[in-house]
């Protein structure tokens, strides 16, 4: 009686395995089509914002980040007043764009006109507590 207990027992465990395996893969292949085009999409912004950073020197880059963080927690959807995004930008600089991917290239824009350079955006920054 006990060999046959055993037996069945490990007969049910086996095809639970066998069906949780099935389920699982057909209950995952729709899904992960959409994660791999948001995975895409977002690889290609990554892309994007790098090419953008590209010319920045490794000071300007970390002077950049250094505001980021101080502006937003480098948040791209920071709110405060009217300004808006990783930077803190006027929404009416970005023309309408809210993308990560033109917030950094308006943030280039603005703090190469107004100060030349990141790291003196950031100078300016430590002694206003604004740029």
């Amino acid at each position: 009686m006990k060999k046959f207990n055993f037996k069945t027992m490990l007969l049910l465990v086996l095809a639970s395995c066998v069906f949780g395996v099935v389920v699982n893969v057909t209950t995952s292949l729709g899904p992960q089509t959409t994660i791999t085009a948001q995975a895409s999409k977002k690889l290609s912004q990554a892309q994007q914002i790098a090419k953008i950073n590209a010319k920045l020197s490794k000071a300007n880059r970390a002077a950049k980040n250094w505001i980021a963080y101080r502006e937003s927690g480098y948040s791209y959807t920071a709110r405060n007043g009217r300004c808006y995004g990783r930077y803190q930008l006027l929404r009416s600089y970005l023309h309408g764009n809210l993308s990560p991917v033109n917030q950094e290239k308006r943030a280039n824009t603005y703090v190469a006109s107004r100060y030349g350079s990141w790291v003196k955006a950031k100078r300016f920054w430590q002694h206003h507590h604004w740029y």
